[in-house]
């Protein structure tokens, strides 16, 4: 079979059948909104209150939306009574003159503080010190109080009562050598070690105090200086003598 080549023409008129055969779009739904117009009108007009079924929370002018009001509507929607809002009431302010000293609440009364208590001065009260002082009350205090100074002159210290056995400081500062080095003879034949002759002195200053009372540092009766620097028990006077410095 031949074809033949469709002109102009009829391109045209396929065209306009075509159109002439398709529903409208108002018809079908294919128009604002893809539905058809009357429901576009219905849904631009505004819902009027309970007509959905449902709270309609109107909001108030300027925009601003109101909690307690949606909150009331949807009460009102389920059947419900809003609960009244009880506000507490502030209790009165007091007047600061009437209240008791120290920051106690009022009707309470302070059992103790600066004005009750006697103990505890209120110099630094302004107010306590203007009423009972002035300028004049004030200069006679200060005279009163240099009026009663009392200066004590130095005296020289107490001698101690008795003999009270050699001065081991007087000993550490007469020497200059150090701990160990032998400066006296010693026979070498101790009856007893230096550790057991040592054990019976409370501290190696009353080592070396009953050493020297004894013939020390020369002689050594009691085998506490078996090296023979005139120490008993290592007992050290290089702090007296950095005492002195």
């Amino acid at each position: 079979m031949r074809r033949f080549p469709l002109g102009p023409a009829c391109a045209a008129l396929s065209v306009i059948l075509l159109a002439a055969c398709t529903p409208s779009a108002v018809e079908t739904g294919g128009g604002v909104g893809f539905q058809d117009y009357g429901s576009y009108i219905r849904g631009a007009q505004p819902v009027p209150p309970g007509a959905g079924g449902g709270p309609v929370v109107v909001p108030p002018p300027g925009g601003a939306f109101d909690p307690a009001a949606a909150a009331a509507a949807i009460d009102r929607a389920d059947g419900a009574s809003p609960a009244p809002t009880e506000v507490a009431a502030l209790p009165p302010v007091a007047d600061s003159a009437s209240r008791p000293r120290g920051g106690a609440p009022q009707g309470i009364q302070e059992e103790s503080g600066e004005v009750n208590n006697p103990g505890i001065s209120d110099e630094q009260d302004f107010n306590a010190v203007s009423a009972r002082e002035s300028i004049e009350s004030d200069a006679e205090r200060i005279a009163r109080n240099r009026a009663e100074y009392v200066t004590v002159q130095p005296t020289d210290l107490p001698q101690r009562p008795g003999d009270t056995g050699p001065n081991i400081v007087e000993f550490a500062l007469a020497t200059n050598h150090a701990p160990g080095v032998q400066l006296y003879k010693r026979s070498g034949l101790g009856l007893r070690s230096q550790d057991s002759a040592c054990a019976k002195y409370a501290s190696p200053d009353q080592a070396q105090q009953d050493f020297l009372a004894r013939g020390g540092p020369e002689r050594d009766r009691l085998g506490v200086d078996p090296d023979g620097d005139g120490f008993a028990c290592s007992w050290d006077p290089r702090p007296f003598r950095t005492a002195l410095q």
